[in-house]
């Protein structure tokens, strides 16, 4: 961000110092105090536009907020009322926020019990989601009711990686074919640049495609209980200098050449995997099918051959219902980046009518992008949230994506089956609508 000159004097200058209102205390951590700081001007240098306020020294206060929340008043007429309560320092988002001036507030409500028979996520958890939409929370602990009489939800993890996807560019396809097999040689080598950056980061393949002169490539990482995208890009930038500079046919090369997908669906993600690959499934008898329907299995999977071609026609990344909702719910109260989502709503839905009549179901999701280490993953609410899935210490990522795979296929047989009885607008206007007022 530019800085304006000490001796740079402005109208616009002028105005960034206005008289302090008294604004609404926000609540925060006991023992935080005041500090004297030295406050950038709001003044552009070039005169062009009035910027928002900022702390050379400590941009991270509950004054620095305070200060922000009266520049919003100022320059749109909004007073900050319920933005600026919080239970927590801002010092903590020193790495995960700029410019910080209040919380939204998401309502998170409670699923459960859920009964999962997973190699990491095992037993019965309560789940928060976090969400606005009504119906969602109740139809979603439906779904959990209906698989704990079955038996509970198997997952299974059967991948896990994340990508950075460098491109390098070739005089020809000649040099770029021989820079292909020099990789495969020396993987080895370039394995040990990569891990060399960070001690949780492993480097286990490099894709490559060729197109052309270019070469594009896929990093593929094992990055422990993280997501790992910082992680990746840091190993992968490494290896990147040390490749210029070590292979000299190589002109030049972009850190993204946009096969890695980053926050964007793509069929490569679906087949090779970005994040976790994760299946959950379960087997529905009949007569417990029947207990959240009127209808019968059978009714069910012919529904769901219906809905296949349906998302076929439409071309979906997806071919059930809403898995999104359940992993945007289960994302934001557990700190996830909910960017991800683009990835991560991508799934395969399979099901099979058994010959005793009960229902196979299962949904893979094939890049489900969690952590439980890093990024939002440390803050207050979302840790208590993780807290409540036991999933607050080492080695929890895997168990984590089992407990949103079971959650996201309680989801889709509840959905499905409100298609089915002929309940889902009934649901709604009875959960999950915010009829209009009439005007007083």
């Amino acid at each position: 961000m530019k800085k304006s000159k000490s001796s740079k004097k402005s109208k616009l200058k002028k105005k960034s110092s206005p008289k302090r209102r008294s604004a609404p205390e926000p609540k925060f951590a006991a023992g935080q105090g005041k500090s004297t700081m030295s406050k950038e001007s709001t003044a552009d240098p070039d005169g062009s536009r009035t910027m928002i306020p900022r702390s050379k020294e400590n941009n991270y206060t509950n004054e620095m907020a305070a200060e922000r929340r009266e520049f919003i008043k100022k320059m749109t007429g909004v007073e900050i009322k319920h933005l600026a309560n919080y239970s927590f320092d801002p010092q903590i988002l020193k790495n995960n926020l700029e410019n910080f001036f209040g919380v939204a507030q998401i309502p998170v409500g409670l699923a459960g019990p859920l009964l999962v028979k997973g190699e990491y996520a095992k037993g019965e958890f309560y789940v928060p989601l976090a969400t606005t939409e009504g119906t969602l929370v109740a139809s979603y602990n439906r779904g959990m009711r209906l698989s704990r009489q079955c038996g509970g939800i198997t997952t299974t993890v059967v991948d896990e990686a994340m990508n950075r996807a460098p491109v390098f560019c070739f005089e020809s396809a000649r040099e770029a074919r021989k820079f292909g097999q020099w990789l495969k040689d020396n993987f080895a080598e370039i394995k040990a640049k990569a891990e060399a950056t960070d001690p949780f980061c492993r480097l286990k393949l490099i894709e490559q495609y060729a197109v052309g002169k270019l070469l594009y490539t896929r990093f593929d990482y094992i990055t422990g209980d993280a997501a790992g995208q910082n992680m990746v890009g840091k190993a992968t930038f490494a290896v990147c200098e040390w490749l210029k500079s070590t292979f000299p046919d190589i002109k030049q090369y972009y850190l993204s050449g946009n096969i890695d997908t980053d926050k964007k669906h793509s069929f490569m993600n679906s087949l090779h995997t970005r994040g976790k690959r994760v299946i959950a499934e379960v087997t529905i008898p009949n007569e417990a099918y029947i207990t959240i329907s009127k209808n019968i299995t059978r009714e069910m999977f012919r529904f769901r051959n219906i809905a296949n071609t349906g998302a076929m026609l439409a071309g979906s990344n997806n071919n059930g219902q809403h898995a999104a909702n359940g992993i945007t719910a289960m994302f934001i109260a557990c700190g996830m980046d909910v960017a991800n989502l683009a990835e991560s709503s991508a799934a395969l839905l399979y099901s099979d009518l058994l010959p005793d009549g009960s229902y196979y179901y299962s949904i893979t999701i094939p890049s489900l992008i969690v952590g439980t280490f890093g990024g939002g993953t440390g803050l207050p609410t979302q840790t208590e949230c993780r807290k409540i899935l036991g999933c607050d210490g080492k080695n929890t990522a895997k168990k984590l994506a089992e407990i949103i795979a079971a959650t996201v296929l309680c989801g889709e047989i509840s959905l499905g089956a409100a298609i089915i009885g002929k309940h889902w607008v009934s649901s709604h206007e009875q959960y999950g609508r915010n009829p209009p007022q009439e005007k007083k």
